[in-house]
């Protein structure tokens, strides 16, 4: 490529890109403005989100876990 051209890159003005929204269809504009307010949750409350969401599985499988131990050692015995 030759100096005096430029990139393809520059020759493209994305300044005002808006996404998806631009070509969602009219029936779907209810459906993305959901998934926008969601994806601007995760912008702003993404770290936390994702630890509490670790917290709760955590929490989840020592429970089920321990629920598994008891029934294993102090279950009714099954005579087949």
């Amino acid at each position: 490529m030759s100096p005096s051209r430029e990139a393809p890159e520059d020759q493209v003005d994305t300044s005002d890109v808006g996404g998806l929204g631009e070509i969602i269809p009219d029936p779907l504009i209810p459906v993305w403005r959901r998934i926008e307010r969601i994806q601007s949750f995760r912008e702003t409350h993404g770290n936390t989100y994702v630890t509490a969401l670790e917290a709760l599985t955590a929490i989840a499988l020592a429970v089920g876990y321990v629920w598994w131990v008891y029934l294993y050692f102090y279950g009714g015995a099954v005579s087949l």
